[in-house]
């Protein structure tokens, strides 16, 4: 299990970190800046850590609220309906609400632009919303119902999740893995963290979990009538989900649309300046 005490003792952006009881949950949360509220959600298999560069651009704009989804990074507990979207959803808005954060613009990464777009559909946030690499259709056509069959039986073997794990600490293999699965070179720093993250089973049976519980198709009916506004900014390199996915999820939510040669799923990370200029941007379209 992560100890922030050991593994979370360098842990980007740590003197902003704290811990709150909701909705069953320990979360960890990062606050910091000032200004309007701004939620920042990170994507399946990840954790507040994939924010490091990007919040320190924005914090003289505004009041940051990045959490550990949960089942990821420092997040403990286990949600009573189960880690769905709807149940994620429900779970972040109880979080901004015991923190006194109301309606807040966010931006999301991949499953995270999920989350978010569930939110404003039930009229927790009020945006825009800029999304990263977003999840928001079905994955696999489908191949979808294989695909949770196949995380589930994952989530169910304790060996499996073992062997990951071990896996994980080997060098060079996350490095590898990140590049061939999102199409992104990240900074050693970064690679470190997501090492440190895979390495845990806790963390790797919160990630497939997720996977293991999520269903889109009701989120892409309800795209054409997504309440608040949405820009998509998507790599031309994502490995993770294809462009023409996020393309087609942009023409459902009548959203803006934008391809970025050269980047993967990770971009945020990859060019943090530009992830804070487009955040920055959607806050006052």
């Amino acid at each position: 299990m992560l100890d922030f005490a050991t593994q979370g003792r360098d842990w980007p952006l740590r003197e902003h970190s704290r811990f709150v009881e909701v909705a069953g949950l320990r979360w960890h949360v990062q606050l910091l800046g000032q200004g309007p509220p701004l939620l920042l959600l990170h994507g399946t298999g990840a954790s507040s850590h994939s924010w490091r560069d990007v919040a320190p651009l924005l914090a003289d704009r505004f009041q940051l609220v990045i959490p550990d989804l949960p089942g990821h990074g420092f997040t403990r507990g286990a949600l009573g309906s189960g880690p769905t979207l709807d149940g994620m959803a429900d779970a972040v808005a109880q979080l901004l609400a015991t923190l006194g954060i109301e309606k807040p613009q966010v931006a999301a990464h991949s499953a995270g632009a999920a989350i978010a777009c569930r939110m404003a559909i039930a009229g927790t946030i009020a945006g825009p919303i800029t999304a990263f690499c977003p999840a928001l259709l079905p994955m696999g056509g489908s191949a979808a119902p294989l695909f949770g069959s196949f995380a589930k039986m994952l989530f169910l073997n304790p060996l499996a999740i073992s062997i990951f794990s071990s896996v994980a600490r080997t060098p060079g293999q996350v490095e590898r893995f990140l590049e061939r699965a999102t199409g992104s070179r990240i900074d050693p720093i970064g690679t470190a963290l997501y090492q440190r993250l895979f390495a845990d089973p806790d963390h790797l049976r919160g990630t497939i979990a997720m996977m293991a519980n999520w269903r889109l198709e009701p989120l892409e009916r309800a795209l054409p009538h997504l309440p608040v506004p949405l820009a998509i900014v998507h790599g031309a390199a994502d490995r993770s989900i294809r462009p023409a996915d996020a393309r087609r999820a942009a023409r459902l939510a009548k959203a803006d649309f934008e391809l970025l040669p050269g980047l993967g799923h990770l971009l945020h990370e990859e060019r943090p300046e530009l992830a804070a200029a487009r955040i920055v941007a959607g806050g006052q379209a």
